[in-house]
């Protein structure tokens, strides 16, 4: 069953973000515009577009979460393993991803410190600002 799930939100989430998905609910907010004066802007008729929106929004959510955390955690493997292939780099980075908030931000900032900020960084990050 779980393939199945992830084999339909990667399917659905890749779909949803087509231009072709965006046409169609905006043809159908159209419809449901120019329907109003037909149904007299009804409760009903405002009904039908509120909770339309709100089950397709419910389901979405799920979906496209399942999507995105598949593609994070698959990042994540990728990174670790250039970590892990790369001589000189820290192997303990492998694996922050499940710290606390607080935690990676201490890590920032002693990486930051660390690494330390000078001037010709400054200038180097500037002189990409400015390509734009």
């Amino acid at each position: 069953m779980e393939n199945a799930f992830e084999r339909l939100a990667q399917a659905v989430a890749s779909w949803a973000g087509r231009p072709v998905a965006f046409a169609l609910a905006l043809t159908t907010i159209v419809l449901w515009l120019i329907s109003g004066p037909v149904f007299g802007w009804s409760d009903t008729w405002q009904l039908v577009i509120n909770t339309g929106t709100t089950i397709i929004t419910f389901l979405m959510v799920f979906l496209i979460q399942n999507a995105q955390n598949r593609d994070a955690s698959a990042i994540q493997s990728k990174l670790d393993e250039l970590i892990r292939a790369i001589d000189g780099a820290r192997n303990e980075f492998i694996g922050i991803e499940h710290r606390t908030q607080s935690e990676l931000e201490r890590i920032r900032h002693s990486m930051e410190a660390e690494f330390g900020v000078d001037a010709s960084h400054a200038e180097t990050i500037d002189r990409l600002l400015d390509r734009r």
